[in-house]
């Protein structure tokens, strides 16, 4: 993996939305359409928000998908994923379609026919980020690298719901559902461009995990070293746990 150290928020943002919006440029200019993932998640509000304003971006060409979405919300929760896309970052471009996560009263169903979504096409970017106990999406330790479904349900492990208050998304764990919809593993690598931000102290032990413990489920974001075209984003406090090199070809500050 590349990775870029920032020395703040504001900052990696501006640096991963120029990446970003590079990498879409030029999609644009090799193809007539792009496809591409998000994750909801404050960790990417300041990335998204500099995104919004890249200019020479034709977002009429692009579709929108999602990696995961809560199971048992009202429909009009702010919580959940995809109406915050929508707030931050979905509902002030003029994408060609945004396709949300909906569980509704059968969440398997709607796995398949996001399943179906997805594979009509091939997908070009995947933006995402690393949860406090290394997860992808809301795939959680011990996550199956190989999984052979490409949309699932899960239950969420007690770290994962205690990130969402830690972040402030809910007031109590007790407020945070058990159970969600996402992608697997294998379908965010299966996108062809990755670029991860993640932030903050309580990320430290997740990323030094995802650079450098052994490739496995027990720590899923140590497969986006298997990709070929994954880029890191950190700040100070989320690198804090990982020796950094400042001038060697993978780490640029």
């Amino acid at each position: 993996m590349k990775v870029h150290v920032a020395k703040s928020r504001a900052e990696l943002g501006r640096f991963a939305a120029g990446e970003i919006s590079a990498a879409l440029r030029e999609g644009l200019r090799i193809k007539t359409h792009l496809r591409l993932i998000l994750a909801a998640a404050p960790s990417q509000s300041d990335m998204l928000a500099a995104l919004r304003q890249e200019p020479k971006i034709d977002w009429t060409r692009i579709t929108a998908f999602h990696m995961d979405e809560y199971i048992g919300l009202p429909a009009d929760a702010p919580q959940g994923f995809a109406n915050w896309l929508k707030r931050e970052f979905v509902g002030h471009l003029p994408f060609a379609r945004f396709e949300p996560i909906d569980p509704g009263n059968n969440p398997e169903a709607a796995c398949k026919r996001y399943a179906a979504l997805l594979a009509e096409d091939p997908v070009d970017v995947v933006l995402l980020g690393i949860g406090t106990n290394g997860h992808l999406a809301f795939n959680d330790p011990p996550a199956d690298l190989d999984d052979p479904l490409p949309v699932k349900v899960v239950t969420l492990d007690t770290m994962c719901r205690e990130q969402q208050v830690l972040d402030g998304c809910f007031p109590t764990l007790d407020a945070v559902p058990h159970r969600a919809v996402t992608l697997t593993i294998p379908t965010l690598l299966a996108g062809c461009e990755l670029f991860c931000c993640v932030l903050g102290r309580h990320k430290s032990a997740a990323v030094r995990d995802a650079l450098e413990a052994p490739i496995s489920g027990d720590c899923p974001a140590t497969a986006l070293r298997t990709h070929p075209r994954c880029t890191l984003y950190l700040d100070h406090e989320s690198s804090s746990m990982r020796e950094i090199y400042e001038h060697d070809n993978h780490n640029r500050t």
